[in-house]
């Protein structure tokens, strides 16, 4: 089937047939599962859930400013001729997986990381194997078009009998690590970072988020499905995603940021924004923890991060509430968290809301035009997918995005890792750049 663009305003309903089939499986990793599948590829791992998925029976894209929207409405034009099996659990229906660029159409010239990657693109994918929050596991299998069925049916049997020959295996080693650039060096850092705080102090910015980049040379060829499963072995508790379009690289993190979920009118979200290292003792870590807290720079970044989410949510919903602000401790770092559910409404889609939501003062800054606009004019690299929303959206318009920090696009030999923090009228450049570092090490422990 030919891509659909995202501005396209109807599809033919034959050409758009979706049959979906699925058979409950024996357990097998679905980390495993990730070497056997085609390109375009995807993985999602989130809120007990995990989703390995293959070729594309339908790939979205849109460039430009209205690619939220673009994609919402080509997605219902696509759901609107779907049949599914009763019998599948939910999580095992038909879902489109992808995201967004952080920003629309700035593309460096020449050769970037980021080729193959629009300003957004969802798959619908031919073949995923699903593991849902009560253990089981599913091989499923769309197909599109008059027969849709029938080859659903036949590709099913294929597909199960594949998936059952596989034997779980330990991950690999990393590839190594020859060689590392940063972009910019620790000085350029520091020039950014000062400019920044000057820019604060005499104007309307009350914060601005900036991102380095880290560019490693690797030893061996690059295993993604390999890192994948480290990343979820290290990092079982944030959202572990893979997006590896055709003719592009690769696009995976581990991050502990949830942008939006929706199901049915209620809503989740998070604020987090502060952070610090991890100590060597327990001890250690609880005077890390309870520093954070009180260090006044930290709460006043997260203060602002909270206070913008809810004024983002607050023209979609009838009533936002906010729960305790806790730190979440990660492998290598502690962050400020703060829970967020709000109640719609109406009925409007994840998209909808993914739109209101992205850029978060976490990765973008406030007042938010100013602040892209200092990022835009600051940062010496395309942040292309970085600090975007990744995530899935169905039928009904429920779905889960998380902000895609802690991550890295990837070549055979080489990889670039991407990494930001909350610069605001009183951040040291010294303490920033120590605490960015802290952000690459997720993907550089998989690496290494």
């Amino acid at each position: 089937m030919e891509p659909l663009r995202g501005d396209e305003s109807s599809v033919e309903p034959d050409e758009t047939t979706i049959a979906t089939r699925g058979r409950e499986v024996d357990g097998v990793a679905v980390e495993t599962v990730l070497g056997e599948l085609p390109r375009p590829t995807v993985a999602w791992s989130a809120d007990g859930q995990r989703v390995a998925a293959g070729g594309s029976v339908a790939t979205i894209t849109a460039d430009g400013a209205d690619r939220f929207d673009h994609v919402r409405r080509a997605g219902e034009a696509l759901f609107a001729g779907r049949t599914v099996e009763s019998d599948l659990p939910r999580a095992a229906r038909p879902r489109l997986f992808g995201g967004f660029a952080f920003h629309e159409g700035d593309k460096d010239g020449g050769q970037s990381p980021w080729d193959g990657f629009p300003d957004a693109q969802f798959v619908l994918p031919a073949v995923q194997v699903v593991r849902t929050d009560d253990g089981s596991t599913w091989v499923v299998v769309t197909a599109t078009g008059p027969s849709a069925a029938t080859e659903a049916e036949a590709r099913l049997d294929e597909w199960v009998e594949r998936v059952e020959a596989l034997e779980d295996e330990p991950p690999e080693d990393g590839p190594g690590i020859e060689r590392r650039t940063f972009t910019p060096d620790d000085a350029g850092w520091r020039r950014q970072v000062e400019a920044a705080v000057e820019r604060i102090r005499r104007g309307t910015l009350r914060k601005v988020v900036l991102a380095g980049a880290l560019t490693v040379d690797l030893r061996d060829e690059l295993s993604v499905p390999s890192v994948y499963e480290r990343l979820s072995e290290t990092y079982p508790d944030c959202f572990r995603f893979l997006v590896a379009p055709e003719g592009g690289g690769q696009f995976f993190g581990a991050t502990p940021e949830r942008l939006i979920s929706r199901d049915g009118r209620t809503v989740r979200t998070e604020a987090l924004a502060g952070s610090t290292g991890r100590g060597d003792t327990p001890e250690e870590d609880e005077w890390l923890a309870s520093e954070l807290q009180d260090n006044d720079k930290d709460r006043h970044e997260h203060d602002l991060v909270v206070e913008a989410i809810k004024t983002q949510l607050s023209p979609y919903a009838t009533s936002i509430s906010t729960g305790d602000r806790t730190v979440r401790r990660l492998a290598t770092v502690q962050h400020l968290q703060t829970p967020v559910t709000a109640e719609l409404a109406e009925d409007d889609h994840v998209l909808s809301l993914v739109e209101a939501l992205h850029p978060t003062p976490a990765v973008g800054g406030l007042p938010p035009d100013e602040a892209l606009e200092t990022i835009k004019e600051t940062e010496a690299f395309d942040r292309g997918w970085y600090a975007s929303p990744v995530g899935w959206f169905d039928a009904e318009g429920d779905g889960t995005f998380a902000v895609a920090i802690r991550s890295a696009v990837a070549t055979e030999r080489r990889a670039t890792l991407f990494a930001g923090n909350g610069i605001v009228g009183d951040s040291d450049p010294d303490r920033e750049w120590d605490e960015v570092q802290l952000k690459y090490r997720p993907v550089l422990d998989a690496l290494e």
